[in-house]
């Protein structure tokens, strides 16, 4: 008898499947289809939604006489009416009041406050015109160095735009006042 060599105990192992890794390339290569894709969809849905109605009639070739189409007339754009607007309130229209942010006093020597102003259109905002910067200048007595003249902005008919004010008063009991002196427009 010929010797043969003995049979292993365990079956041999399969032979190993070589591992598959994407590699950076096919990544990137498979969002930029993807990124394309989306993109030219976008573009695609645009432009038909655009030709609706500005693509011409078709025209048939046939024996017959074809017909004059009518001439395409555009919708007219309807120029805002600048009427609408007041473009140059006067100081009247406005009402102003300060409140009191803080306030700090020292005795019978007097206080130092930190104000800022309440404003108040008489009139409809919506009547102002949002294209413009409509600056309100208004004087505040009551200082112990004299007058404070402060700008306030209003934009876009709602936006309310100062500064804080200090104010130190002669006394404790010094009332401030404040009043509109002027208001001119400016384009923002």
């Amino acid at each position: 008898m010929t010797d043969m060599p003995p049979m292993p105990n365990v079956p041999p192992a399969p032979p190993e499947k070589p591992k598959r890794t994407l590699s950076n390339g096919i990544v990137i290569g498979a969002a930029a289809a993807v990124i394309a894709a989306v993109i030219g969809t976008g573009v695609f849905v645009v432009q038909a939604m655009n030709d609706d109605d500005s693509k011409p009639a078709s025209t048939s070739s046939s024996s017959r006489a074809t017909e004059e189409s009518e001439p395409v007339v555009e919708d007219e754009v309807e120029e805002p009416d600048l009427d609408l607007y007041v473009t140059d309130p006067a100081a009247t229209d406005f009402k102003i009041e300060l409140r009191t942010k803080s306030k700090q006093c020292f005795g019978s020597a007097g206080c130092n406050l930190v104000v800022e102003p309440e404003l108040t259109y008489d009139g409809l905002t919506s009547e102002l015109d949002p294209a413009l910067t409509y600056e309100i200048t208004y004087e505040i007595t009551g200082d112990e160095s004299g007058p404070i003249v402060q700008t306030a902005e209003l934009t876009d008919q709602t936006t309310v735009t100062y500064d804080t004010t200090v104010v130190s008063t002669p006394s404790r009991g010094t009332e401030l006042s404040v009043e509109v002196t002027d208001v001119t427009t400016s384009e923002w």
